[in-house]
């Protein structure tokens, strides 16, 4: 009996000791757990510290360094810098353009300098000479600045003298020019002018304020905005409907949305953040088409209704709300998921890295594949960006190809570089929270929209063509800051539409603007005459491929649309 409570004694103190051998093992690996989440927390405080830094004490580009004396003296006295071989690249260098060559398209007109009277008559024997040619001297081109006219339209009116006798007079007016706004001093050239300048130049109203008065004429910034919002909802608001019909037509559409900031939106506060969406057409070999659509929000439904009736491939970047739109094949932007590999990077090894371009001329060599034997020494966010690179150094090789082909070399080339990458990445242990992680988690969330563009050689890698759009307003958002109303900002939407859709047309800017204005108030309400008032149109070209006509096409004196 006393052998077997000794054992069962003992068997409980083990049992005892086994349990707090358990109990230290699980406060070990809690205490390990927390460790590594310290550790994470800590680098990632410290990555997003150095970012802070680089912003708040990076020098900025406009800043010039003053030479330090006392430094100068310490590199005098200093060891010589160490040689260092960098890589280097080839550059195709296009041929300089001639002065011929880049001012082909201008006038021409012709100053004569004549021989003064004293000239004439030879120095020696005073016999008067003559011409026998001219000498070409120098060219210089000369600009003349804009001026403003009052117009004065007087309408002829005649009567019958026959029926006057009778005392019945008959009276004919002539016809007058349909007025752009009624009661208003507004013409199609200063609207045109004004439209131009704050869409495509980007000079808000109260600069032109300033520059029309310059000009002579007091025209206040209220004025031009009025201008715009009714220009563009009479007479453009038209061709961007059509235009917006044409676009769901397409098989390929990108988009992208950047923000903007009204004072005055109903339920909104004035410092709240609305959204300007862009949707464009893609490489379909079709006249491009470019629209702005403004939004109080971000929402994903405002894509939804926009896109409505559309059923191809939508190139975006990997934003939720795109997921609501019905019915498309979503295709991810490799550019996107790059940029996060590269912010991952610590800056000073950053500065030592390029992103591969695919519209540079200039020559790179292929980006090697991360192999240890290859590339030694780098860190993992290097090597998610040369895989990215490397992609993009093959679309470089294909751009020139026709879909078919493009398609083909892709599936080649680019599906084993893929499969790798993502083989990699699930051997990857990134550190929580940090920006490696937020592009690794980004890559794997969007492995199948990524690679969607392999399906269709028109489709591109990378959205970057929305986002240079996106730029555009930018530009100009920066210069006016907000928009006063919702009306000012769909007005702005209709003509950054206009005027992007143009340049990708490669129209004269001003001229097309003016155009339209000229035709608009006559065939506003025809769709005939909408047709031939397109970008695309061969009236347009004909007439807007050129330079500024304001003398020939005016509101009296125009030829009718052949509709």
């Amino acid at each position: 009996m006393v052998k077997e409570d000794q054992i069962k004694l003992m068997q409980t103190i083990i049992d005892q000791q086994e349990k707090r051998i358990q109990e230290k093992d699980a406060v070990i690996a809690d205490l390990r757990k927390l460790v590594d989440e310290l550790q994470s927390l800590k680098a990632n405080l410290e990555e997003t510290l150095k970012e802070f830094q680089r912003q708040f004490f990076g020098v900025r580009s406009e800043k010039t360094k003053v030479p330090d004396k006392k430094q100068e003296q310490q590199n005098a006295t200093a060891e010589p810098a160490k040689t260092v071989e960098v890589k280097s690249h080839t550059r195709q260098r296009k041929p300089k353009a001639t002065r011929k060559e880049l001012y082909a398209s201008l006038p021409v007109r012709e100053i004569v300098i004549p021989l003064t009277e004293e000239e004439r008559h030879c120095p020696y024997c005073n016999a008067e000479m003559t011409t026998i040619g001219y000498t070409d001297v120098r060219e210089e081109l000369r600009i003349t600045p804009a001026k403003v006219e009052r117009i004065l339209y007087k309408q002829e009116v005649a009567v019958c003298p026959e029926c006057r006798e009778d005392g019945d007079g008959t009276l004919v007016k002539a016809t007058t020019p349909t007025a752009l706004f009624p009661h208003s001093p507004a013409s199609a050239s200063i609207v045109a002018y004004v439209m131009y300048h704050k869409t495509f130049v980007g000079t808000p109203y109260y600069r032109q304020e300033s520059g029309m008065f310059q000009l002579g004429v007091k025209l206040p910034r209220e004025t031009m905005a009025n201008w715009c919002i009714q220009g563009a909802g009479k007479y453009f608001y038209p061709l961007f409907e059509r235009m917006h019909e044409l676009l769901i037509q397409r098989d390929l559409i990108h988009a992208d949305e950047t923000t903007c900031q009204v004072l005055r939106e109903e339920g909104k506060a004035a410092e709240s953040i609305s959204y300007m969406w862009i949707y464009l057409s893609g490489n379909d070999g079709l006249p491009p088409i470019i629209l702005y659509d403004y939004q109080a929000g971000r929402a994903g439904k405002y894509a939804q209704q926009f896109l409505e009736g559309f059923h191809g491939m939508l190139q975006c970047d990997g934003y939720q709300g795109y997921n609501k739109v019905d019915n498309v094949l979503l295709v991810c932007c490799l550019a996107h998921c790059r940029r996060k590999f590269y912010e991952a990077i610590p800056a000073e090894r950053r500065k030592k890295l390029k992103l591969l371009d695919i519209n540079s001329e200039e020559e790179i060599k292929e980006p090697l594949l991360p192999k240890k034997e290859e590339i030694p020494g780098m860190i993992p966010a290097e090597v998610g960006l040369a895989y990215c690179n490397k992609l993009f150094f093959f679309e470089k090789q294909f751009r020139d190809l026709t879909p078919e082909e493009r398609k083909d070399r892709r599936l080649e080339t680019e599906v084993p570089v893929w499969e790798s990458f993502y083989a990699w990445l699930e051997q990857l242990n990134p550190v929580k929270r940090s920006k490696l992680e937020k592009a690794v988690i980004y890559a794997k969330n969007h492995k199948k929209t990524l690679r969607n563009y392999l399906q269709d050689g028109r489709c591109e890698i990378s959205n970057n063509a929305a986002e240079r759009r996106a730029k555009s307003y930018a530009i100009g958002r920066k210069a006016f800051l907000f928009h006063t109303s919702t009306a000012g900002a769909e007005a702005s939407a209709v003509m950054y539409s206009i005027v992007e859709t143009a340049k990708a047309n490669n129209l004269n800017v001003f001229q097309y603007l003016y155009t339209v204005l000229l035709y608009m108030p006559d065939y506003k309400n025809e769709p005939a005459g909408i047709e031939k008032l397109l970008p695309w149109s061969d009236f347009i070209k004909e007439r807007c491929s050129g330079l500024i006509d304001v003398e020939n096409q005016t509101s009296e004196h125009h030829e009718p649309l052949p509709v």
